[in-house]
């Protein structure tokens, strides 16, 4: 099946990348000269729902088997949202869990295996990513993002849960525990210079340039050898200490923390508030406040 795509602002003709050989229904994906371009593409805020979810864990192991190209960039068609974040009403009705874990679940499962990929990955950010958006793309190798339509938050704290899809242990890896804190314990929105500053992405760029920027980055890693690229990323991964059981500890966390009555309370209310459309996204913080009250 053929389709096309703007990258780059060059139009490129492309098969599906499909274990069934059929298109996903949330994301894009096409191979161009070693690096493989992944775009999101979900309803009006790029919700992180189920088929979401069981969609990037397909990819990940597609990604995984991958053998012709050494760089994933990931982005979206949405001009206002990269992932909005995980979907709330998921969240509530999950089954409960009072033993600790012995496996990640699937998200996360899906997270550690692009951070896990031979291959790099660079998350092309121009719009919204909170929550579950945001952890996506502190899996990824590194982030660069548009200064103006990008927002990075970590809202979790204020709906009576925590960020649980990897973000208690990926956050203060990467921003430090001070500032990890204050991410995830503030609920506030970044900006792209903000994050930059915190070390949340690598660079921020005015839009414009941002297109650029990352097509030319990843087509200069794709020239490289492939074993170089994996041993590269193998060889900084021994920087991290125990972090499966990190991974394992924030799910026990989460499933004790999602089920108590004033965290429920608080997501209904985000939801009731008009939380996951597209308005009520575009004003969140709004929301947020009122979470309390």
């Amino acid at each position: 099946m053929f389709n096309e795509v703007k990258i780059n602002n060059n139009v490129l003709h492309y098969f599906w990348l499909s274990t069934m050989n059929q298109p996903y229904k949330t994301l894009q994906v096409i191979r161009d000269r070693g690096v493989v371009w992944v775009t999101f593409e979900h309803g009006d805020i790029n919700l992180l729902d189920w088929l979401m979810i069981k969609e990037i864990d397909q990819l990940s192991h597609e990604l995984t088997a991958e053998q012709t190209c050494n760089v994933v960039v990931f982005q979206s068609n949405n001009p206002e949202f990269f992932i909005a974040h995980a979907d709330v009403d998921l969240i509530r009705t999950l089954d409960e869990a009072s033993e600790r874990p012995k496996a990640l679940n699937l998200y996360v499962a899906a997270l550690e295996r692009l951070r896990r990929l031979p291959m790099a990955s660079i998350g092309k950010i121009a719009g919204i990513a909170r929550g579950g958006g945001s952890e996506f793309l502190l899996s990824l190798d590194m982030r660069f993002a548009a200064i103006g339509p990008t927002i990075l938050s970590q809202p979790e704290v204020a709906l009576g849960i925590f960020p649980t899809g990897s973000g208690s242990q990926r956050l203060p890896r990467l921003l430090g525990r001070a500032r990890a804190l204050e991410v995830a314990l503030g609920c506030e929105d970044f900006d792209a210079e903000q994050a930059e500053r915190y070390g949340y992405i690598n660079r921020a760029v005015p839009e414009a340039a941002l297109d650029d920027l990352v097509a030319s980055l990843a087509y200069r890693i794709a020239s490289f050898p492939r074993h170089a690229i994996a041993a590269t990323k193998r060889a900084m991964d021994f920087s991290d200490s125990n972090l499966t059981e990190g991974l394992l500890e924030e799910q026990h966390l989460f499933n004790q923390t999602r089920v108590l009555q004033e965290s429920q309370r608080r997501m209904a209310k985000f939801l009731d508030e008009g939380a996951q459309t597209r308005v009520g996204e575009l004003n969140l913080e709004k929301i947020i406040q009122k979470l309390g009250r």
